[in-house]
């Protein structure tokens, strides 16, 4: 019998009726709503924040027939006060414009309508804080309860105009005019929860809600969102099965191909990895490995401000990029700056913590990120490398798996004549190294790459089926120079019994002329 996968499911509700499978993480909302009353979460984008707080808002709306089955089932049944309905109003900002002048100001009226209506209340001419402030004290009037207050992607408002800071100052004052309600209306409130991708400290959410607990860095919430081995196991079992039939892999093969492709993600120092739920699920629907988390792309401002920085790529898979304590929890969106918002959005992930210092390693979590944020990254530095280019990696591939070392050279004259330097004083030595990073690292998928880089020079050995390269790159040197540091260094000696033809490729740049100089293949 085929299951019904929840890819992109949202609502806890249909999922539950529909019959779709489900992850079960009420275990966590029982913990929330019994240890707290004001919570933060930050999670990246399609990792299962607007499940999650679809399920809480079940829970506090007394609808238990849904929950049968459920670890909360279980954890509740001794208690007299569970169940109960609660006044719960639940802000949505995903799949809005907030491009617009009066945007946001429109659907928190459309919300607040809707609620004065469900209790009775005739709509006034009053701020919209105020109108919130009245709907609270005539919630908890007519039910004799508290009311709940859930927010989902509360930043999107912000992060949909993250380039236009007219627009995001005047959404950030329509969201303190509004929230400021929360602070000295606590008496009207049981429970409040807020999710986003990152904070904005100038947000009166964070100000004035002191007692809002941020459980983005929790270990005993790491696993709250997003999927982890042991539920993999549990839970998707037949798919695993199905996948590695079609892969002819074995079943511990294909989990570990899984792995690879989507785990990863830490959200406390040496806790357990969890795969992003959408892009796991996607695999399961499809019954196919490919990169889904990347359909909508990555931000290019973010993509932009690498470049103009002249960051070194590379840091992101050597595992030399660091960040303290306080720069991941207490990061704001105010700053943009690039690190602490990469990670915040899925694109980085905790791999060590040096607990003495409170030091945070960061790297790319998995495969699909690594090599999905690397091809949008390569357009930046080379316009014309797209798919069709000639100078497209697909192309280049191809050409190593034949052993085309002149049409190889080619790709390499064209893709250092194609980069797109913003000005004439931008350092040679950036592009030089990351070009040659972001190549080969592509490469990387599809054949077996090692590469080292040091001052001035690259090397590279890139095995193909039925051949090997040894690559010595070298700025502003002699080619003969390049060619002797492979013998040197020995590098075609791990190959003496190796079958494949060994090709050894000597290659220098000119700084001032920003080309590639010379070529030699023996």
């Amino acid at each position: 019998m085929e299951r019904k996968l929840p890819v992109g499911i949202q609502g806890f509700i249909g999922l539950r009726k529909d019959g779709y499978v489900y992850v079960d993480k009420t275990g966590y909302i029982y913990k929330l709503v019994h240890s707290g009353k004001e919570y933060f979460l930050s999670r990246p984008r399609r990792f299962g924040k607007s499940l999650l707080l679809s399920a809480i808002k079940a829970y506090w709306e007394g609808n238990r027939e849904l929950f049968t089955g459920l670890q909360i089932e279980e954890l509740e049944k001794d208690n007299s006060e569970a169940w109960k309905r609660y006044p719960t109003f639940y802000f949505d900002f995903n799949g809005e414009n907030y491009q617009e002048a009066d945007g946001l100001e429109r659907i928190l009226d459309e919300q607040i309508s809707r609620w004065e209506a469900d209790y009775n209340l005739a709509k006034t001419g009053k701020s919209l804080g105020a109108r919130f402030r009245d709907l609270l004290i005539a919630a908890h009037d007519q039910t004799g309860l508290r009311c709940v207050i859930l927010v989902d992607e509360y930043d999107k408002p912000l992060l949909d105009v993250i380039d236009n800071i007219e627009q995001q100052e005047h959404n950030k004052a329509v969201f303190k005019g509004f929230f400021s309600t929360l602070k000295s209306f606590d008496e009207h409130i049981q429970f409040v929860f807020i999710t986003g991708v990152t904070k904005f400290h100038k947000v009166s959410i964070f100000s004035d809600l002191n007692q809002l607990i941020d459980i983005s860095l929790n270990e005993d919430y790491a696993g709250i969102c997003g999927i982890t081995q042991n539920e993999l196991i549990r839970y998707f079992s037949q798919e695993i099965k199905e996948l590695a039939i079609k892969y002819e892999l074995s079943e511990e093969n294909c989990i570990d191909k899984l792995k690879n492709w989507y785990d990863g993600y830490h959200f406390y120092p040496d806790c357990e990895g969890v795969y992003n739920p959408f892009s796991l699920l996607s695999a399961f629907f499809a019954n196919d490995f490919a990169s889904y988390w990347f359909e909508t792309g990555t931000p290019t401002f973010l993509l932009k401000q690498l470049k103009d920085g002249a960051f070194d790529v590379n840091k992101f898979t050597d595992r030399t990029l660091f960040a303290s304590e306080r720069a991941l929890r207490d990061y704001t969106g105010d700053s943009l700056e690039p690190i602490p918002l990469l990670y915040q959005a899925g694109y980085l992930t905790i791999v060590d913590f040096d607990r003495e210092v409170r030091e945070y390693t960061l790297a790319f979590p998995n495969d699909e990120v690594k090599y999905g944020f690397l091809e949008s990254l390569m357009p930046v530095y080379v316009e014309k490398s797209g798919a069709g280019s000639g100078l497209d990696i697909f192309t280049l591939r191809r050409y190593v798996e034949q052993g085309n070392l002149d049409a190889i050279k080619d790709v390499f004259i064209g893709l250092f004549a194609n980069i797109t330097y913003t000005l004439e004083t931008d350092p040679f030595e950036h592009y030089f190294q990351m070009v040659i990073y972001l190549v080969f690292t592509l490469l990387g998928k599809y054949v077996v790459c090692e590469m080292h880089t040091f001052s001035g020079r690259v090397d590279c050995i890139l095995q193909a089926r039925e051949y090997i390269y040894l690559f010595e790159f070298k700025r502003d040197d002699d080619v003969e120079a390049a060619l002797d540091q492979i013998e040197e260094n020995g590098y075609a000696l791990s190959f003496k019994a190796d079958s494949r033809k060994i090709y050894k490729i000597g290659v220098t740049f000119d700084s001032k002329t920003r080309m590639l100089k010379e070529w030699k293949a023996v």
